[in-house]
């Protein structure tokens, strides 16, 4: 984050404007509409004027532009000199107005038309009224917080009415009905809702690639539950002022066993907490989201799945191989290389057929075992082979060759990232650009 954002309140506040032109009356002007008192000087006395609030300058000789930033900067008052970033203290983002709801849109200086796309983008998408809802939102603000005295329920309530029949009667400008609406509703609001576990999946790392439901889920969740395999880049599309809870494992260490794991849901849930279990990939490929399920269930606790982009699924794209083609697999079998009492419990007869691509999850420590049962069952050591650390991810690398070289190159290959390992002549294959 290049520049904290932030909203002024200006009302009544002296604002100097120095400097004459299109780019100063253009900030002055939305200054103005934000109720500030304009002071106006074509050129810099020397010193701000009392009770100065913040200052922007344009059109002025570049000395008292300069001087008029760095007065400001050494009193502490934010000062903005137009398409001068060196001489600012703060930028002016573009902005979308839908008062009360104000959006600014900032590139940090770095692209500006940019910055105006997007807020045509925006500007395209929100209802002008929008403004109205917010503004009955407000209206019953107390009311809501002395009948919802419970957080969790308070948001259950407000997600609910700002999205439904009220949220339209207002929008519609059909006032008196949508506070007739919100009223009742708020009548026959849950003051002590049931708590709810979602499953979701978060995909390999990159947060474009979750699902439109993961993503709204993110952002009415009390609690997130997340595992090491969560990227930051999807964790920051959460709620900010949601529960994040850690419980990240990896091999032969679990930060909370998985049974703790279960309990934690269940007893999140009873108190109310809208729990979004956030899970590397898909809940339930190789993510023990059915035992996580199961404890739900039995506790009489809602239990959602939402689907995610898994591994295999993301790596193969990345490596721009198809799991499946005509002429090389006509089947994909997903399986994975962690060992149970020192072994591989696979069965490899079935994996070692010819035909199909064989996706191995948690495999790369086990990969010489791997190789041993396939060869063993007839599978050539020469048969094609790919492996993809981080796939799906900006960090993802990849390693192919044939199974015996894989198994030779991998344990000074492998950086400590999952790793995807696909086999199969299909393997061999690209399909993308590079």
């Amino acid at each position: 984050m290049q520049h904290f954002p932030a909203f002024l309140d200006l009302r009544g506040r002296t604002v100097l404007v120095l400097g004459e032109g299109e780019a100063v009356e253009t900030k002055a002007a939305l200054l103005a509409r934000a109720g500030a008192t304009l002071l106006r000087a074509p050129r810099f006395a020397g010193s701000l004027p009392a009770g100065c609030a913040l200052a922007i300058g344009a059109g002025a000789p570049n000395g008292d532009l300069e001087a008029l930033s760095a007065a400001c900067m050494a009193q502490g008052i934010p000062v903005n000199i137009v398409d001068r970033p060196a001489l600012c203290s703060f930028v002016v983002p573009a902005i979308v107005d839908r008062a009360p709801i104000t959006i600014g849109i900032s590139t940090g200086g770095a692209a500006p038309v940019l910055a105006r796309l997007l807020r045509a983008r925006i500007e395209a998408v929100l209802p002008p009224t929008l403004g109205r809802l917010a503004a009955l939102a407000d209206r019953f603000k107390a009311a809501v917080r002395s009948a919802l005295p419970d957080l969790a329920a308070r948001r259950r309530f407000l997600d609910a009415v700002l999205t439904g029949p009220v949220a339209d009667l207002s929008l519609a400008g059909r006032e008196a009905e949508a506070e007739a609406a919100f009223g009742a509703a708020l009548r026959a609001a849950d003051t002590r809702p049931q708590g709810v576990v979602h499953l979701v999946g978060a995909g390999p790392g990159a947060a474009d690639l979750l699902t439109l439901r993961a993503l709204r889920l993110l952002g009415e969740a009390d609690v997130i539950v997340h595992d090491r395999l969560v990227s930051e880049e999807v964790l920051d599309l959460a709620r900010r002022d949601a529960e994040r809870i850690y419980v990240g494992k990896k091999r032969a260490h679990h930060c909370v066993p998985q049974e703790g794991i279960n309990d934690l849901l269940v007893s999140l849930a009873r108190a109310g907490k809208r729990v979004v279990r956030l899970k590397g990939g898909d809940p339930f490929i190789f993510g023990r989201g059915g035992e996580e399920a199961d404890a739900c269930h039995a506790a009489g606790i809602p239990c959602e799945v939402v689907p995610g982009v898994t591994a295999a699924l993301a790596c193969a794209a990345a490596l721009g191989t198809p799991l499946t083609h005509r002429d090389h697999a006509r089947t994909v079998t997903f399986a994975t290389g962690h060992t149970r009492e020192g072994r591989l419990d696979l069965d490899f007869a079935a994996l070692a057929r010819t035909g199909q691509t064989l996706a191995i999850y948690m495999g790369v420590t086990t990969l010489h075992l791997l190789r041993d049962g396939l060869v063993a069952a007839g599978l050539p050591g020469g048969t094609a082979a790919a492996l993809v650390e981080r796939g799906g991810s900006a960090a993802q690398r990849f390693l192919r060759g044939t199974l015996d070289q894989v198994v030779t190159e991998a344990p000074t290959w492998h950086s400590g990232g999952p790793v995807m390992i696909l086999i199969g002549s299909i393997a061999a294959q690209r399909y993308d650009r590079n």
